[in-house]
C-alpha cells in the first residue's frame, strides 16, 4: 500500500478540518473505528487486499460527499479505477449505515410529535432523473383522425 493521505489532514486545526471534510475530527475517528472493525471481519473471510487503506477509503468517501468531485477525478488522484471508487463509496456508506451510529431516523420518527418544530435538510442533488421510456419507433406518435 502506498503512503496514506488522511493523516496529513490531522495537522489542520479543528475548524479547518471540518471545513475541508464536513465532519469534526472526533466524528472522523469514530467512522474510522467502525470501518476498521468491519474491515477486520471481512479480512478474516479472505479475499484480495484493498488498494486503499481503511483511512484512505473514508477519506475518499468524505471528499466525494463534501466536494461532489467526480469519480474519475478521485480515481486519478488516488491511482485506482473508477469502479473501485464507486465500490469504495458504496462500501463506506453501507458499513456506516449498518452500524446505526450515523443512520438517520425513518420518516415516521421524523414526523412524530417529539420532533415538531425541528428542521431536517436533505441533499437530493444527485437524484436520478425520470425520463420517458424509449419506444421501438423514433419520434412522437400522432393521433389518427377518424375522418
Amino acid at each position: 500500500m502506498q503512503n496514506e493521505r488522511w493523516p496529513r489532514a490531522f495537522t489542520k486545526n479543528d475548524a479547518e478540518f471540518k471545513e475541508l471534510f464536513g465532519v469534526k475530527k472526533e466524528v472522523f475517528r469514530r467512522m474510522l473505528e467502525i470501518l476498521t472493525a468491519a474491515y477486520e471481519i471481512r479480512r478474516k473471510k479472505g479475499g484480495r487486499r484493498p488498494k486503499l487503506s481503511v483511512g484512505d477509503q473514508l477519506f475518499l468517501a468524505l471528499q466525494y460527499w463534501r466536494e461532489y468531485r467526480t469519480m474519475a477525478h478521485l480515481a486519478f488522484d488516488f491511482g485506482i479505477a473508477k469502479s473501485t471508487v464507486s465500490g469504495t463509496i458504496m462500501l463506506v456508506e453501507n458499513v456506516l449505515i449498518e452500524d446505526k451510529t450515523f443512520h438517520l431516523p425513518g420518516k415516521k420518527a421524523l414526523l412524530s410529535s417529539k420532533n415538531a418544530g425541528r428542521t431536517l435538510v436533505v441533499d437530493v442533488t444527485e437524484s436520478p432523473i425520470e425520463r420517458p421510456k424509449k419506444t421501438k419507433k423514433p419520434g412522437i406518435r400522432a393521433k389518427k383522425s377518424g375522418m
